[in-house]
């Protein structure tokens, strides 16, 4: 047998058992999936659309995506509130507030950064006529 032959088969029997734990673990995490739709779309959506109110729709998916992630990120299965008991019972596993927190206050700040966007883009629209990026820096630069 060639070795090439065998880096081939081994190559083949590798992407055989890899591929299916993927899909799996993808199947069975619909929040990363879900991560991974809206953080793609939202990515397209900024770079490709030359509309500006399309832009911010597209940042407010990108940052739900990034939100989606740390709040999947921070779950922990069987966890509880991180509350010491008063009776002195058994410590359990915990779940931090800590992303829950960040996450709130990200939310926030992208509400904010989403009203000041609107915010000056009806300030474009009033003063050039158009949403499109491409006019409103042809008008500019005359």
């Amino acid at each position: 047998m060639r070795p090439d032959a065998a880096l081939s088969e081994t190559g083949v029997l590798l992407a055989e058992r890899t591929l299916p734990l993927a899909l799996e673990t993808l199947s069975t995490r619909y929040a990363y999936a879900t991560f991974a739709i809206l953080f793609a779309i939202g990515l397209y959506m900024m770079i490709a659309s030359p509309n500006l109110v399309k832009k911010v729709i597209g940042l407010n998916l990108f940052q739900s995506a990034i939100f989606l992630f740390f709040v999947a990120m921070a779950y922990v299965r069987g966890g509880s509130v991180p509350v010491i008991p008063s009776e002195g019972g058994a410590v359990g596993e915990y779940a931090s507030p800590l992303p829950q927190v960040i996450v709130l206050t990200a939310i926030v700040v992208g509400v904010s950064l989403t009203a000041v966007a609107l915010a000056l883009i009806v300030r474009l629209y009033t003063e050039y006529g158009t949403l499109n990026e491409a006019t409103i820096r042809e008008v500019m630069d005359e």
